[in-house]
């Protein structure tokens, strides 16, 4: 191997790993979506220019068309005239007219083909480009996801346990301690004021259906009438121990007399 030839291949080795370093997929990507729309204006613009030619073919035939009907007419009306001089010339002029539809007729079948043709074209990379700019974004999402994965393994691999991780663990367990003193301190804080308040109120209804109870007695004249005092059914203030004992006592003699 030449001189030449080993320096040209060193210089492509280098240039093209830095090239290749400088390279972004994403920005690639990206760019080459962009071209790809960028054409589909210049494809409608052809695709119209094709259609073009094809409406003023088709309006050239049409006139062409028209002018080999009128030239036969005044053919057959000059001849009625007996003017063979201007049947004659427009003889000339229709056999042109018939050259030159025929030739027109050829050309719109081309141009007409040459538009569905273009169109089929132009639909053909828009579905193409459709595809390869979905393709195109899911490689530019992976592209993505592959560069946080790489920064988290490279802060993965920059993260060292030692102290750091020895002090998280050691403030996770103080926390925890502390939380569950303060959660065991609420449950017996509630535990208490709930089984206060259920006992007044099992008390509560105990003297009610005492009181009930009198209450049916003195009715049915099993016990004597009531001469004041509270309601049958209120609740005791505080100090009223005492009474209700009392009241719990003649509810005893009373279901003494009756039996």
């Amino acid at each position: 191997m030449g001189l030449w030839s080993r320096m040209k291949r060193s210089f492509r080795a280098m240039f093209g790993g830095i090239i290749e370093k400088t390279e972004d997929p994403e920005l690639i990507l990206q760019q080459t979506i962009r071209d790809m729309r960028d054409r589909v204006p210049e494809l409608n613009n052809s695709v119209a220019q094709v259609m073009a030619t094809e409406k003023l073919l088709s309006k050239s035939k049409e006139r062409l068309e028209s002018q080999v009907v009128d030239l036969d007419s005044k053919i057959k009306a000059s001849v009625k005239m007996g003017r063979d001089d201007i049947a004659t010339a427009y003889i000339g002029q229709l056999q042109q007219a018939q050259v030159d539809l025929q030739k027109t007729s050829q050309q719109l079948e081309h141009a007409q083909l040459a538009s569905k043709q273009a169109l089929k074209a132009r639909d053909n990379y828009v579905l193409q480009m459709q595809r390869r700019t979905a393709e195109a974004m899911q490689l530019i999402n992976q592209s993505k996801q592959a560069k946080l994965q790489e920064q988290l393994a490279q802060t993965m691999e920059s993260f060292e346990l030692g102290d750091d991780a020895s002090t998280f663990n050691e403030m996770r367990d103080k926390i925890d301690r502390r939380a569950a003193a303060a959660e065991a301190k609420m449950q017996l804080g509630t535990a208490s004021v709930d089984s206060q308040m259920h006992e007044i109120e099992r008390e509560a209804m105990d003297m009610q259906l005492q009181d009930k109870l009198l209450d049916y007695k003195r009715q049915m004249g099993l016990l004597p009438a009531s001469t004041g005092g509270a309601e049958p059914g209120a609740l005791p203030a505080q100090g009223e121990t005492s009474a209700s004992n009392e009241t719990r006592q003649m509810v005893k003699e009373g279901d003494g007399s009756a039996a």
